[in-house]
């Protein structure tokens, strides 16, 4: 029987929401494992603003509960991993898993789906991904539309092209409920929410350089660049304020422990 990452790996909570602090490398070995088991599973890449909407709303914490994989997207996850669980967590987002997710597919064959996005967007997306990874097949692309009066058609178009690794693209936390609502009608295959990653693939939106992803500041160049995103935003001070009133929380519990 092929184990879960849920079930093979350990997890931590960040503010109550689950997420398995693997590096990229582990990160793809176990999405390549559920692949390779047969199934269908879902993948989704929490960031600050999914464990505050997880808080507000019960629906997506069980949603994120439900999930195989739950990885550390995000600097203000990561950081929060370090502080309250002292775990040497890494970001794996979804636009860093694509390239090496598609790399591994064209050398295992597994057929790839790009949902979601701009017309012409995904189509851009998936020639850029065969130039980083010659004999990917890709299955099909799509622009689709995240409302359920359209997913039969849609899933059956996925499932009709033999899809192995779908990545869905319509942004949280639309993609996430859209996969989690069809999982049981998509085939054998491992989905995944990649929100911009196709913009930044088909060069739409430029991403940040190298040194502002690693300096933790990627959320403040996306904002500069489209400043439509500064709602979203506001999620982040909620954040901050949650993780250190866990982090005080721990802290106590370490410093005055309770007495027998």
């Amino acid at each position: 029987m092929n184990t879960s990452p849920s079930e093979s790996f350990p997890e931590r909570r960040v503010v109550g929401v689950r997420v398995h602090p693997l590096d990229l490398q582990r990160t793809v070995a176990a999405i390549s494992s559920l692949i390779s088991g047969g199934g269908t599973h879902q993948v989704a890449t929490v960031n600050p603003e999914f464990i505050v909407r997880a808080c507000r709303e019960p629906a997506f914490k069980r949603l994120l509960e439900s999930t195989d994989l739950a990885t550390p997207d995000g600097i203000g996850v990561v950081l929060a991993l370090r502080l309250v669980h002292r775990v040497p967590a890494t970001r794996v987002g979804g636009t860093d898993l694509i390239p090496h997710l598609v790399q591994l597919a064209a050398a295992r064959g597994w057929p790839v789906f790009l949902l979601g996005a701009m017309p012409g967007v995904a189509e851009a997306a998936a020639r850029r991904l065969v130039a980083l990874a010659p004999g990917l097949r890709v299955a099909g692309t799509y622009s689709g539309t995240p409302h359920s009066s359209a997913d039969a058609e849609t899933v059956e178009f996925i499932r009709s092209k033999g899809t192995r690794l779908l990545l869905v693209a319509f942004g949280n936390p639309a993609q996430e409920y859209w996969i989690a609502r069809n999982r049981g009608r998509l085939g054998p295959c491992v989905a995944i929410g990649v929100g911009g990653a196709f913009d930044y693939l088909a060069g739409v939106v430029p991403r940040a350089p190298v040194w502002v992803q690693r300096a933790g500041f990627e959320w403040l160049y996306r904002l500069i660049q489209q400043p439509r995103r500064w709602r979203r935003q506001l999620a982040l001070p909620v954040f901050v304020y949650l993780v250190l009133q866990e982090w005080v929380q721990s802290r106590r519990g370490q410093l005055w422990p309770r007495r027998a």
